[in-house]
């Protein structure tokens, strides 16, 4: 029988971090860097080990946020994060001199999110927070395929604009399997600091209304407070200055929300994501589904039905494969999941540039209903 590389665990993550979640908007200007550190500094502060991890390559804001100017210690392909307010965090504004642009390429953008990904030293962490840059482009897909995200906090302002992209948002989320922790409204209403009154300056509940609209958590609403700017500018999170003001009580309601969403996601499983995937004698793929069904995959019959752009015509759809020319005993050399959503699989014939999603494979499903007991 031909050697069968061993198969990966189903959810794999950066070692030693509990939850990795993204923080993310549609589009700029909604506070997403704010609410990104404030609510890091809330969860440090409830008792949560925490490290921040700043993706926005283009338009680094953590720094300033943190208050910090010291430099990561750089290693043989590994960076040690810089610990601020206690908490842990890289920023490309660490890296570039005198707050230079950063010219790159969307690849060399990617690579430095892979590095920030596979080679800091994070530690022991409860929550890893990554900062995300506006929009669903390359930066946030290799997140999805290469962080394993525990979920997704979306930030919107109330405004129609900002809620419409939002939403862009939210799919993307649902496409790669990112479960949504829930909606932040940012710069809700501005609070009287002698009355108490709130005057809504953009307009009120367009996030809960979205929440609403996508059937997730509504995580709560924070105000426009000269005070969370003021608290940006000095380098020291709201919490931080003043844990009693009316804005940081909306954090740490927030940072609560946001704890316990994620421990009921933890506790669930879905029916499509696989409890345990492993290798046959026969060298067939097996996979146990969160539902406790088991399908059954043959390398030849996953190889021939390959969907990416080698093997199938991006535009017209057409399969391009000829079948006749794999190999009736090719095997499968190595696999690994893809983010939540996929499996990337290589095979005997050099083949390996596929994502084999999770409803893909379960459409491709082998062994019908009859389900088959794994090996304790």
């Amino acid at each position: 029988m031909k050697e069968q590389a061993k198969a990966a665990p189903a959810r794999p993550g950066i070692e030693g971090v509990r939850n990795i979640v993204a923080i993310a908007s549609g589009k700029g200007g909604v506070g997403k860097s704010t609410v990104a550190v404030n609510l890091a500094y809330a969860l440090k502060y409830m008792g949560a080990t925490v490290g921040l991890m700043d993706a926005d390559i283009y338009g680094p804001s953590q720094p300033g946020m943190l208050g910090s100017t010291a430099k990561p210690v750089i290693g043989d392909n590994f960076l040690e994060p810089v610990v601020q307010h206690g908490i842990k965090f890289v920023s490309m504004g660490q890296l570039v001199p005198n707050d230079g642009p950063v010219v790159w390429r969307a690849p060399m953008a990617t690579k430095m999110i892979q590095q920030f990904i596979g080679g800091v030293m994070w530690g022991e962490l409860d929550y890893l927070l990554i900062d995300l840059p506006p929009g669903t482009g390359d930066v946030q897909l290799t997140l999805a395929q290469q962080a394993s995200l525990s979920g997704a906090v979306i930030v919107t302002t109330p405004q129609d604009v900002a809620l419409g992209v939002a939403r862009k948002g939210v799919r993307m989320f649902n496409q790669v399997n990112v479960p949504i922790i829930g909606v932040i409204e940012n710069m809700s209403g501005f609070v009287c600091k002698h009355c108490g009154e709130m005057t809504p300056v953009f307009k009120q509940g367009g996030g809960k209304k979205m929440a609403q609209e996508f059937d997730v958590p509504f995580l709560g609403a924070l105000p426009l407070d000269p005070d969370i700017m003021r608290s940006g500018e000095e380098g020291k999170p709201v919490v931080f200055a003043d844990s009693g003001s009316p804005s940081a009580r909306a954090i740490l309601s927030v940072a609560a929300e946001v704890r316990r969403n994620l421990n009921e996601i933890a506790g669930q499983m879905a029916p499509d994501q696989p409890q345990k995937i492993e290798f046959t004698e026969d060298g067939r793929l097996k996979i146990l589904w969160g539902d406790d069904h088991t399908s059954m995959h043959t390398p030849y019959h996953l190889r021939v039905n390959c969907g990416c752009a080698q093997c199938v015509d991006e535009d017209s759809g057409v399969r391009t494969l000829d079948k006749n020319r794999v190999p009736l005993d090719i095997s499968i050399k190595d696999v690994h999941p893809v983010g939540r959503y996929g499996l990337s699989i290589q095979f005997s014939d050099g083949h390996g540039t596929g994502i084999y999603t999770y409803g893909r494979l379960l459409a491709l499903d082998e062994a019908g209903s009859q389900a088959q007991s794994f090996d304790v």
